[in-house]
C-alpha cells in the first residue's frame, strides 16, 4: 500500500448585487476548484429572505450575460 496525498485548492467567491437601499438584489456564488470553475449558483434576496439557490451551467451563464447586455443597451430608467 502506498501513501497517496491529494491537495485541493478550493476558492469560494460570493458576489452581492443590490439596490441602493440594499434591501433587494441577488447573490452569485462561485466555487473554483484547482483553478477551474466547479459550480455557480444564484439567489434572490428580498429583505432578510433568500430564495433557494439555482445552479447554472456555463451556457446558461452566457445566455444570462447576453440578456443583461441587451437590457442595458436600451435607454431609460428601470
Amino acid at each position: 500500500m502506498a501513501l497517496r496525498r491529494q491537495k485541493n485548492n478550493i476558492i469560494n467567491l460570493a458576489l452581492v448585487i443590490a439596490n441602493e437601499d440594499e434591501k433587494a438584489g441577488m447573490t452569485i456564488d462561485q466555487t473554483i476548484l484547482n483553478g477551474k470553475s466547479a459550480a455557480v449558483s444564484f439567489r434572490l434576496v428580498n429583505g432578510g429572505r433568500k430564495s433557494a439557490a439555482v445552479r447554472l451551467d456555463r451556457a446558461a451563464c452566457q445566455d444570462l450575460l447576453e440578456a443583461v447586455t441587451e437590457i442595458l443597451a436600451s435607454d431609460g430608467e428601470f
